[in-house]
């Protein structure tokens, strides 16, 4: 075998594919795309140890997306065909790893044997043993492994038990499967042994898929000429693609059933799914489900404030000692302003945030990680129906809290095209976690944190009406896209529940890390950037114009107050005063300031942005350098006009509900652009949400003020 070798990891979704995964490779894993099309190519490194002569080999492992069969209905399913089926890949494996769910074995076998028709070494890792143990199942696993004709490595990938066999296996693995599951060259011989002849492909069963899949995929590496060569064999021989199928399904299953039936006992009954079943009655039910949901949700956002006070304190207070340092110990100048009033200024205003961001992340994953998020899919089918989508949509929506870039990247699952754009469509307007430091900010300036009832936090109820809120739009819109959209294309949703399980607490821990870092390095590189850029603005303006405010205040007498009144009268009159001048005419009927309009338009990057620069801002314009925090400055602020507080309780509902609709996000644009290859759908997503923004906006201040 070579020293370097690629692997696969082939299952159904919720077999423990990722978990197995992230066992293997560890750290060592890194994010990028397909070639040829926007799925998440998922890949790791490690190394195997053979047994025979304790050679060491490097392992590139690929992690595909998961799927029930080779039958491609979704973006995400033609990455295991075009992978497994193509040796022309780039990413055609040397081996095949097949993660199956041991305690769901009939239908993970579906799968496996299309894998071993293929003719690529493989092993089959039944994982979740424990889990058949406890239901009094008995799996006879040399006798399976006959029947198949591959290695079976039983394994817990949760608690890591027969990855080192697993590993072993792997590496001495050196013929590819001789049994044929079933005889696919007698359903069409002449289609498929001329498309053996045609293109490299290296069994009978590969042809096949080629022959089933030909339009499909245009990804496959196949020639026009050769395309045509096979479209002229299908037409010859009357190749029916959805006759086969269905003829090949039933024969798979057929076979299946009979090896369960020699190699699989029940001793016992199955507890856990009866326990499971019980459970479900609730979770799932048409009245309590909803409301336990609710109670979840409601749950995450009291914790979300209550638990994050602390440590938000103790980073704030970091930054305050670590900017006071930096002002005694280093010379008065030019530098040392750009470092604590721009750098240090942008970047404590979001870093501060990352414990509510990381709550956040923990919860979703807990509910993945339990198996409720499934539920929750069942759960919402129901009420998505009327308004155009089905529970596959309900994983982008609620994904869509964590981040709007993945979302809309998940909505590959679903097969219906009508489905799939309006779910992108109105994903931006469920509240992501960029919107986070942006509504806490805005509601600890003015909503009191008390609580009522003795036990309710008033932040995290006004908190997550803001979510509702996003929600509820995000259904009307929906609705409006149903009725415009003209589409007979049938819709289904086939859910399969898994069992409740503990949640692995490792895998939680690596996605909280893995979101956090993007969150922060991928905010923080643009934070950075436009907190020098804004610094720059703020502290420079037309010179002629700054050289008259020096003028002006040398003959004056140099007070606390006067000193503050040059400092206020150089940020209004700087060039990023001059910009938010420019513009406060159109947002004033908001309640919104030139300060807050500098705001919008950074923000327009990415909506954490809008505190970076808020607090760039305050800090280039207050004397209290490094002793007051953004959340101070912005409550002692007062509106020249009226007298009173400049952030009022109808400025502030006012700017969050314009940052519940507006689409601020760069990034977020351009993935949509790539899931439907069209700007169109980008530019009517700015324009619809912007407007949306800027009317609720404007009847919330009207109506408050």
């Amino acid at each position: 075998m070579k020293s370097t070798i690629k692997i696969a990891l082939a299952g159904n979704p919720n077999s423990g594919k990722s978990t197995l995964f992230n066992v293997l490779t560890g750290l060592n894993q890194k994010v990028a795309n397909f070639p040829g099309i926007t799925v998440d190519k998922k890949t790791g490194s490690c190394f195997f140890v053979r047994k025979s002569d304790d050679q060491k080999i490097s392992a590139h492992i690929i992690d595909l997306p998961g799927t029930y069969s080779l039958y491609p209905k979704t973006p995400d399913e033609r990455v295991p065909f075009q992978v497994l089926c193509d040796p022309a890949d780039e990413d055609y494996p040397d081996a095949v790893i097949i993660v199956a769910d041991a305690s769901n074995l009939k239908r993970s076998l579906f799968l496996c044997s299309q894998v071993i028709d293929l003719k690529i070494p493989a092993v089959l890792a039944l994982n979740m043993m424990d889990l058949v143990r406890s239901m009094g199942i008995e799996i006879d696993l040399a006798k399976l492994s006959d029947k198949l004709g591959i290695p079976i490595i039983p394994t817990n990938a949760l608690k890591k038990e027969g990855i080192d066999v697993l590993k072993q296996t792997v590496a001495s693995l050196e013929p590819k499967p001789v049994k044929d599951f079933i005889q696919i060259h007698d359903y069409s011989p002449c289609v498929l042994s001329g498309i053996r002849e045609t293109v490299k492909v290296k069994s009978n069963y590969a042809a096949f898929q080629v022959a089933n899949n030909l339009e499909f995929l245009s990804t496959f590496h196949i020639n026009p000429g050769s395309k045509e060569k096979i479209r002229s064999l299908i037409r010859e021989f009357a190749f029916d693609a959805y006759d086969m199928q269905t003829k090949e399904t039933l024969e798979r299953y057929r076979v299946i059933n009979e090896i369960v039936k020699e190699c699989v006992v029940h001793k016992a009954l199955a507890t856990k799914k009866k326990i499971t079943e019980k459970v479900d009655n609730l979770l799932t039910h048409r009245v309590f489900g909803y409301i336990f949901f609710l109670l979840i949700l409601f749950t995450i956002f009291q914790t979300v404030f209550s638990w994050s006070s602390i440590p938000m304190a103790w980073i704030q207070d970091s930054f305050n000692l670590l900017s006071e340092y930096i002002l005694q110990s280093m010379p008065p100048g030019i530098f040392t302003d750009l470092l604590v009033n721009g750098i240090l200024a942008g970047l404590s205003g979001i870093i501060v945030f990352v414990p509510q961001i990381a709550s956040l992340f923990f919860f979703i994953a807990l509910l993945e990680d339990t198996g409720y998020m499934a539920r929750v899919s069942f759960l919402m089918d129901r009420l998505m129906r009327p308004f155009g989508l089905n529970g596959k949509s309900v994983l982008p929506l609620v994904s869509g809290v964590a981040c709007a870039i993945p979302a809309i990247m998940s909505t590959r699952t679903i097969s219906n095209t009508k489905e799939r754009f309006i779910t992108i469509f109105v994903t931006p307007l469920i509240s992501c976690s960029a919107r986070i430091p942006v509504f806490t900010l805005l509601i600890s300036l003015i909503i009191p944190n008390r609580f009522v009832f003795g036990f309710l936090n008033l932040q995290g109820i006004v908190l997550m009406s803001l979510y509702m809120i996003g929600f509820v739009a995000a259904l009307g819109s929906a609705l409006v896209l149903k009725l415009l959209l003209k589409n007979k294309e049938k819709s289904h949703f086939i859910l399969e529940m898994p069992v409740y399980r503990m949640p692995r607490w490792s895998n939680i821990v690596l996605t909280i890390l893995e979101k956090v870092k993007i969150f922060l390095f991928d905010a923080g590189k643009v934070i950075v950037a436009i907190s020098i850029i804004l610094w720059f603005l703020s502290s420079y303006g037309p010179s002629g114009t700054m050289q008259k405010l020096e003028t002006k205040y040398a003959h004056l007498e140099q007070t606390q107050q006067n000193l503050s009144d040059k400092r206020a009268e150089k940020l209004e009159n700087s060039f990023a005063g001059r910009i938010g001048k420019s513009i406060e005419p159109a947002i004033r009927p908001l309640g919104f300031d030139w300060k807050i309009g500098i705001a919008l338009i950074t923000s327009f990057a990415a909506r954490e942005v809008f505190v970076g620069t808020m607090s760039t801002i305050y800090s280039v314009g207050d004397e209290t350098k490094g002793q007051s925090t953004v959340h101070d400055k912005m409550l002692a602020e007062i509106n020249q006009d009226t007298g009173k507080a400049q952030y009022s309780a109808a400025t502030g509902f006012s700017l969050m509900i314009f940052y519940v609709f507006a689409l601020q996000c760069m990034s977020t644009v351009a993935v949509v652009y790539r899931e439907t290859k069209s700007w169109k759908t980008p530019i009517a997503q700015i324009l619809y949400m912007s407007g949306m923004a800027y009317l609720f906006s404007l009847l919330v201040f009207q109506l408050l003020k």
